[in-house]
């Protein structure tokens, strides 16, 4: 391996730290390589700790160096990346990428009409929390690369959220990874893509020129990596110009499964405070709604941000729905089983529903044309509005 013989280091240290690591690397002329391991699990895994970095050295062709690891409990796929980061930091023309192997479990697909609900945020330089976030039972799992993470952690990310993708078990949550705003979120896309992701959130987005750009660099690395799955894409809008050109954006492409919307920027844009009642965005979400539907995709809501008021965030939940929209991010575990309740079917929707689809069916096979409820007609929009009830309520396992 070719260096300047710098010196870099990548992860954290720290009494507060755990699931992670912090190593440090400096590239030496001579004197082989010298570990020094300081772990808080050394007497169970130092010696497999030390067959993997002595694994990666000889991977990448490091003869001669001194490396620092302080490890908080980090497992394999956090102390790949870590070292692999400080590494790339030393030199950023390195090209060579450290796999480790696919877990069987996390080979599974995803569809477009997929059920979501909720999507739960994971910052994706933080190793800590993906372990069960899956156990929490979200729709999907989002592994940050955008706002969660700082300018300078960016890099570092990348390798994170590759290796998660490869060995963490997310449960059979939809795997989802949100890039940065482009165009540097195009380089995110080679971490991602080969990686079994399965929906690309696209952020900020203001043009259909961004997805379409999204989808030539994902089309290229499938095409490279043999890729046959099927990947989505979720743009989220977070302006005033992304809400007018909404439409634009829900419709630029095949691939899109849903059309996000994110209110913290938005409302910063159109120069007022976001409210939990939420009057200063209703114009925003109403279209964002009419855009998704008139492009036959998904319409998600924002994330609510106050993890402690669950009550507040039922009533958003049910606002959203009424809104016709039909997922909300969240931010916190805790929020996941409140959103699912809130967007599912009442009782009283799910009855009424039975009633009309069973009414229909019954006109049907007596080939009459006018079908009514007791008083009330029954035409094609409320058939339809009806079954998509049932529908929900056996996705919801409430039928």
């Amino acid at each position: 391996m070719e260096t300047k013989f710098k010196k870099a280091s990548a992860g954290k240290r720290g009494s507060d730290v755990r699931s992670d690591c912090f190593i440090e690397i400096e590239i030496k002329k001579s004197g082989g390589i010298k570990l020094d391991i300081k772990s808080k699990v050394e007497v169970m895994y130092g010696e497999l700790i030390r067959k993997q970095i002595t694994e990666m050295c000889d991977f990448f062709e490091i003869k001669h160096a001194s490396i620092l690891l302080e490890d908080n409990g980090a497992l394999p796929f956090v102390i790949a990346a870590r070292f692999e980061g400080a590494l790339r930091r030393i030199n950023p023309s390195l090209t060579k990428q450290y796999l480790l192997p696919f877990n069987e479990k996390n080979k599974y697909k995803t569809a477009k009409d997929k059920l979501r609900r909720s999507r739960l945020y994971m910052p994706g330089n933080e190793p800590k929390f993906f372990m069960n976030a899956g156990l929490h039972g979200p729709d999907g799992i989002i592994l940050d690369l955008e706002d969660s993470v700082a300018p300078s952690e960016k890099d570092a990310a990348q390798m994170i959220v590759r290796n998660a993708l490869r060995t963490v078990n997310f449960y059979d949550c939809e795997r989802m990874v949100r890039i940065n705003q482009l165009p540097r979120g195009i380089e995110d896309l080679k971490y991602i893509v080969p990686h079994n992701v399965h929906v690309i959130l696209i952020p900020k987005c203001e043009s259909a020129e961004q997805i379409l750009q999204v989808e030539e660099e994902v089309n290229k690395l499938k095409l490279e990596y043999n890729i046959k799955n099927n990947i989505y894409f979720m743009p989220i809008i977070e302006s005033a110009l992304g809400v007018i050109k909404a439409f634009e954006i829900a419709s630029a492409s095949k691939h899109n499964c849903a059309l996000a919307i994110g209110l913290e920027d938005y409302t910063a844009d159109i120069g007022t405070q976001r409210t939990n009642e939420g009057k200063e965005s209703i114009f925003a979400r109403s279209m964002l709604v009419n855009a998704a539907k008139a492009a036959g995709i998904q319409a998600i809501d924002t994330v609510f941000s106050d993890v402690n008021d669950m009550e507040a965030l039922r009533e958003s939940v049910v606002e959203a729905k009424a809104l016709g929209f039909e997922g909300k991010g969240c931010i916190h575990p805790r929020q996941v089983q409140i959103v699912h309740k809130a967007f599912a079917p009442t009782a009283e929707e799910i009855d009424r529903a039975k009633k009309i689809v069973l009414a229909f069916e019954e006109a049907e096979k007596k080939g009459i044309g006018v079908v009514s409820l007791g008083s009330k007609m029954i035409d094609a929009p409320v058939v339809k509005r009806a079954q998509r009830t049932i529908k929900l309520a056996k996705l919801n396992k409430l039928l």
